[in-house]
């Protein structure tokens, strides 16, 4: 059996089995990255001779150190496949190793501060007064919730008027738009991201301000997409509003997803404890919110002193 021939295999196992957005990056990085070297080489030939050339192409591609490592993680999920179907009787990528880039400095994570994101939540309001359109006011809701929630994208996307309960947002599914075809409902990220997100003062004002906006829409229902109607906003007109929202606000240029981290930032520092940022975040491992968010408790360890320093002997 070929590598390529196990690809397919794994593919059709799969579709059932991991989110359709999920499964279409991966026969991508399979198809693009893997493929092309190795599609022909036998599973039983491959060892850390071959892996370790595939890993030199991959390095001589201008990728950063995150993206390679997503490659090695694809690859060693379709070879795990193999184990785990008694085609091979171990994984040879896990002798060959990760990549690795010990000299790499990890760039500082980028986040609004809160008055950062009251001068960018201004001009998207402002641009919205200007406008009057339903659409710049579903772009200004957006992301109003995506700082207050810290949801991710397709959340928010796929949040209906529905999911919004007593004074909570109930998250239960995503939208996948990269998906071929139409917009796909699909479930969260994991088991841990059905969560219920207890909604601030802030947010609530504005979410019942746009929600008496929206019932002057004609055949509205709560059924429609609180910040796209009938259809969910689309990924490149929410770009192109962040973009422009930080230009007159005269700020930096953050992603969408560092909207989240804005979020899960502001609450670190104010000594939200780091289980509560992780449910809120719908983590499913609290360790990968440690590893992002840890260095921003720099005053637990002065804290701690202090609390050892008032024993007396």
């Amino acid at each position: 059996m070929t590598v390529n021939e196990l690809y397919k295999e794994y593919i059709a196992a799969k579709k059932h089995e991991v989110r359709e957005s999920t499964l279409d990056k991966n026969i991508q990085i399979i198809e693009i990255h893997i493929l092309p070297l190795l599609g022909n080489t036998k599973i039983n030939k491959l060892n850390v001779q071959t892996i370790q050339e595939w890993k030199r192409s991959i390095n001589e591609g201008n990728y950063k150190i995150r993206t390679k490592q997503l490659f090695y993680k694809v690859f060693r999920a379709l070879l795990n496949f193999g184990v785990k179907m008694e085609y091979i009787p171990t994984n040879p990528l896990l002798r060959a190793g990760n990549f690795k880039a010990p000299a790499e400095l990890h760039k500082e994570m980028q986040y609004y501060t809160t008055d950062e994101f009251k001068k960018f939540i201004s001009a998207a309001r402002e641009t919205a007064e200007h406008s009057g359109t339903l659409l710049a006011w579903n772009l200004y809701i957006f992301f109003f919730i995506a700082f207050f929630t810290g949801m991710r994208k397709g959340e928010i996307n796929a949040l209906t008027w529905n999911d919004i309960i007593n004074n909570k947002i109930h998250v239960t599914k995503s939208v996948a738009q990269k998906s071929k075809g139409e917009d796909r409902i699909t479930p969260p990220k994991n088991k841990s991201s059905i969560r219920n997100i207890g909604i601030p003062e802030p947010l609530k004002i504005v979410l019942d301000e746009h929600y008496n906006r929206c019932k002057t829409m004609q055949g509205f229902n709560d059924d429609y997409y609180v910040c796209g109607g009938i259809r969910p906003l689309r990924d490149t007109v929410i770009e192109e509003a962040n973009l422009k929202y930080a230009s007159r606000a005269e700020i930096k240029h953050i992603r969408i997803h560092d909207f989240r981290h804005s979020h899960a930032s502001y609450l670190a520092n104010n000594g939200i404890n780091i289980m509560e940022i992780a449910r809120r975040l719908g983590h499913s491992d609290i360790k990968t919110t440690l590893q992002t968010y840890s260095h921003l408790y720099p005053k637990e360890s002065e804290r701690t002193l202090s609390v050892l320093n008032s024993i007396t002997i």
